[in-house]
């Protein structure tokens, strides 16, 4: 399973996005490994336009959903200590994403870089299409 992260939900939606990302994301949605949190949900569905909102909400019923939990909140906590010690000052809202992944032993789907500084210096697991945008399990 893999948090898809707001960055690849907002490119994969956008007319003119990145081909790449749209089927990376299409194939992950295919193999039923796609999936979202909470702060996820607020990002992207907060930014949605009044028109599409109702389409959004029935679309994402369908897709695993992972909710932040007080656990998350404090891991997030201990994970945004232990990056800003080192100096690297990330979003909040990322590093709850990936507390909620690494929490639950999943990767992150990401377009943002702030997930590859965090891969670097936590257990934090990338996802990265395979060949021609397929789904890519774990080795």
């Amino acid at each position: 399973m893999v948090i898809v992260d707001t960055s690849v939900w907002i490119e994969a939606s956008r007319r003119d996005g990145d081909l790449s990302y749209k089927v990376g994301l299409e194939n992950l949605l295919e193999e039923y490994e796609a999936a979202w949190c909470s702060t996820v949900k607020l990002e992207f569905m907060g930014g949605a336009r009044k028109e599409d909102r109702k389409k959004l909400a029935f679309w994402f019923e369908c897709i695993p959903y992972r909710s932040v939990e007080e656990r998350h909140w404090e891991l997030a906590k201990t994970n945004v200590w232990k990056l800003r010690d080192i100096g690297l000052t990330l979003p909040w809202d990322d590093i709850l994403i990936a507390s909620v992944a690494l929490d639950a032993d999943l990767r992150v789907y990401a377009k943002d870089q702030h997930f590859e500084s965090m891969s670097q210096h936590l257990d934090l697991k990338l996802y990265s299409p395979g060949y021609g945008g397929r789904y890519n399990p774990e080795t």
